[in-house]
C-alpha cells in the first residue's frame, strides 16, 4: 500500500502532487509514454502524463524521483509538478488513482511516515506543524529554530548527563562496598550533576511562557460601553474596516474577533460590548 497526497484542488499555476511507498516510480511510469526513461534521481524531468487506459495526454509537467531512504519520508517518493487548473489535477489524480495499491493520503500522513521511518523525530515533526500554521514572522522563526533541533541537542544532552549519573549510582550500590570505593568520590560529584541538570531544567521552564505565547498567540479584549470608540480602536489596529463604526448607540453590540501581527506576535483581538 502507497499513498498519494497533492497541494491542494484549486486554480493556480502549478500544484503538486507526492507519491510515496514502494510503488510510487510504477505509478509514474504508468502515467509515462511506452518506453519513457526512469527519470534520473533527484533531478526534474520534463514529461507528458497520459491517462493509463486511453493514452490521452493530461499534461506536461516537472516529475522529479526521490529513492528511499533518502527522502521526506524515507520511501520512495515521486512528485509531479503539473499546472494548476481544476481539471488537470482532477484529472491526474484520477489516473493515479487507477494504480493498483494506491490511494488518497490521510491528512498529515507523509509526516507520520517521515516519524515512523526515524526521518524525523517528534519534536521535528511538531515543528513542520508548526512552520505550516505560522501566521507571524515570530511563529516563524520559532518553528524553524525548532527544526533545526534548537532544543533537540539541550533535551540529549541531558539524558546523556543522567544516564551517566544513573550508571555512576548503580555501579556504586553493586560494587561500591566490594572495591572499596568510598562514597563520597561517586556520590557527591553524582548529586552535584544532577542538582545542576534540575536548575537548567527550571531555568528553562520558568520563561514566562514565552514560546507558548509565541505559538499560540495572545489573547486581547476591548471592554467598554456602547460608543466608547472599541470599533474605532479595534480599525486602529487591525489596519483596515475590522468592525462598523457608527455614532448610533447600539449599533455594534455584536462580537468581533481579528486576528493581528503585533511585532511578531500573534494577536486575537477581541471587541466586546457591556
Amino acid at each position: 500500500m502507497w499513498a498519494c497526497a497533492a497541494s491542494g484542488v484549486s486554480q493556480g499555476g502549478i500544484a503538486v502532487i507526492r507519491v510515496s511507498g514502494p510503488g510510487a516510480l510504477e505509478s509514474l511510469q504508468r502515467l509515462s509514454k511506452p518506453g519513457a526513461k526512469v527519470p534520473k534521481a533527484r533531478y526534474a524531468t520534463l514529461r507528458t502524463l497520459i491517462e493509463p487506459e486511453t493514452d490521452l495526454a493530461l499534461d506536461q509537467s516537472l516529475v522529479l524521483f526521490f529513492p528511499g531512504p533518502k527522502s521526506f519520508t524515507g520511501e520512495d517518493v515521486v512528485e509531479i509538478h503539473c499546472h494548476g487548473g481544476i481539471a488537470i489535477v482532477t484529472s491526474v489524480l484520477e489516473a493515479l488513482g487507477s494504480c493498483p495499491g494506491l490511494r488518497l493520503a490521510q491528512r498529515g500522513e507523509f509526516t507520520k511516515r517521515a516519524f515512523l521511518n526515524g526521518n524525523m523525530d517528534l519534536l521535528e515533526a511538531e515543528a513542520l506543524n508548526d512552520l505550516i500554521h505560522a501566521e507571524t514572522r515570530g511563529q516563524q522563526k520559532q518553528a524553524m529554530q525548532q527544526m533545526a533541533g534548537a532544543h533537540k541537542k539541550l533535551y540529549q544532552r541531558w539524558r546523556t548527563d543522567l544516564v551517566v549519573c544513573l550508571a555512576h549510582v548503580n555501579a556504586f550500590i553493586d560494587y561500591g562496598d566490594n572495591d572499596g570505593i568510598e562514597e563520597h568520590t561517586v556520590m557527591v560529584p553524582t548529586r552535584e550533576k544532577v542538582r545542576s541538570i534540575l536548575k537548567e531544567m527550571r531555568s528553562h521552564l520558568s520563561d514566562g511562557r514565552r514560546g507558548e505565547s509565541i505559538r499560540s498567540g495572545l489573547r486581547c479584549t476591548l471592554v467598554g460601553p456602547p460608543n466608547a470608540g472599541k470599533s474605532s480602536l479595534l480599525n486602529v489596529l487591525a489596519g483596515r474596516a475590522a468592525a462598523i463604526v457608527s455614532p448610533v448607540p447600539g449599533t455594534t453590540r455584536d462580537i468581533v474577533q481579528v486576528r493581528l501581527d503585533v511585532g511578531a506576535l500573534l494577536i486575537l483581538c477581541v471587541r466586546v460590548a457591556v
